[in-house]
């Protein structure tokens, strides 16, 4: 796999001055961390699962969560079970028989017990597996939740990674809330090796306190979810060898609505008046590739990705293909951040210091900003670096028209 494969390579050559390197199921955990990217969720319902997991990996989506929990009906999941089963032993045919890569995939389970019968069930298709998300994931039920996952490896003898998601009414609560973080951090850090990232299920803490927001708020508009957000990142993802990669809040919104308030998204990164696009395929222009996005209700989803990142947070959970493509742009380093990651590991080496960054708009303070410089980094090898020319408005040009 590779971010950005299904552009061509002049596209991407001109895009990139790193490409995105490739990674596989069996890379490093820290380099799948980082490299999921957007997300995206489907119900394990859906009786064309695996056309559309071909096709989402086409336009270039590298995780897919398959669903048997809050996205189906409590009288669909047996039904569930058996189309995944069934769909996934289709697709290992698929990805068997051919030189495409397939999505990680992860299976959003129910109860603990599920996770070892379907690795079983599944067959020879666990090859196509990942590991699973674990929903309202606490210190009660999480135990139970990584034995079974261990007795799943167990009998199948492949990795297989949890992706814990931590919505519980517990965790919104302010009594509770040290309890369940301090109590989830303990049993993460006895399976450390297991732990590929922890997800944010903001819906579930939003629903606590009978709370949505809308398409022109983001989570951190939200004072109940953004300090909830704090905490969780306070304890579990910090920089010390001891955190983990926690992923941004899932965005609910994708059609075309009537807005309360002006669009988020500022004309100026858009005045080019066109931008390329692969041989074949028609440019767009700045204003109609801005017209676009603002018509998804993506210009909310980019403003929260931005804040996510400004929060500790990396990677989103997407419910809509058309998600997927703002989240990795917005993945892609800057050539600011890679010049400016490069020079603080430099000056850290050389023994610390304060030193004025290549694009002397800023201080680079070597020893503080070390930790900030290596997530920079391994962000650059998995996402690449953008030409110094390139912007964000470019990058998902490319992938709307590719």
């Amino acid at each position: 796999m590779r971010h950005f494969g299904h552009l061509a390579e002049d596209v991407r050559g001109r895009l990139f001055l790193e490409q995105p390197r490739a990674f596989t199921a069996q890379s490093e955990p820290e380099v799948l961390a980082t490299a999921l990217g957007g997300t995206l969720y489907s119900p394990a319902t859906r009786p064309a699962l695996a056309a559309d997991i071909r096709k989402q990996a086409a336009r270039g989506v590298v995780s897919m969560v398959l669903c048997l929990e809050d996205a189906i009906a409590d009288h669909e999941v047996g039904a569930g079970e058996r189309n995944l089963v069934e769909q996934l032993n289709d697709l290992v045919k698929d990805f068997t028989d051919c030189a495409q890569d397939h999505p990680l995939l992860f299976i959003r389970v129910r109860a603990a017990s599920q996770i070892p019968d379907l690795a079983v069930r599944l067959g020879p298709a666990v090859e196509l597996l990942s590991g699973f998300v674990l929903p309202k994931f606490t210190p009660e039920n999480g135990g139970d939740y990584l034995v079974a996952l261990a007795a799943a490896e167990a009998a199948t003898g492949r990795r297989l990674f949890a992706m814990p998601v931590l919505e519980s009414p517990g965790l919104a609560h302010l009594e509770t809330r040290r309890e369940q973080l301090f109590g989830i951090a303990a049993l993460l850090a006895a399976h450390r090796d297991r732990v590929l990232a922890v997800r944010l299920g903001v819906t579930d803490l939003c629903s606590a306190y009978g709370l949505r927001r809308s398409p022109d708020l983001t989570a951190y508009d939200v004072a109940l979810v953004a300090a909830v957000i704090g905490d969780v990142v306070n304890v579990l993802g910090r920089a010390d060898g001891t955190g983990h990669t926690v992923t941004g809040p899932v965005w609910e919104y994708f059609p075309v609505q009537e807005r309360m308030f002006k669009p988020q998204l500022r004309r100026t990164p858009f005045a080019e008046a066109s931008f390329a696009a692969p041989a074949g395929t028609a440019g767009a222009s700045g204003e109609e590739v801005r017209r676009r996005i603002i018509e998804h209700d993506l210009d909310g989803l980019i403003r929260e990705v931005e804040l996510d990142r400004a929060n500790g947070l990396l990677g989103k959970t997407c419910i809509h293909p058309s998600h997927v493509p703002a989240v990795h742009a917005l993945s892609v380093v800057t050539h600011e951040e890679y010049c400016d990651a490069r020079d603080i590991l430099r000056q850290e080496q050389d023994g610390g210091g304060v030193l004025r960054s290549a694009y002397t708009n800023k201080m680079n303070e070597a020893r503080p900003h070390r930790a900030w410089a290596e997530r920079i980094l391994l962000r650059a090898e998995v996402f690449g670096v953008a030409r110094e020319d390139v912007s964000f408005a470019e990058l998902l040009s490319a992938c709307l028209c590719g």
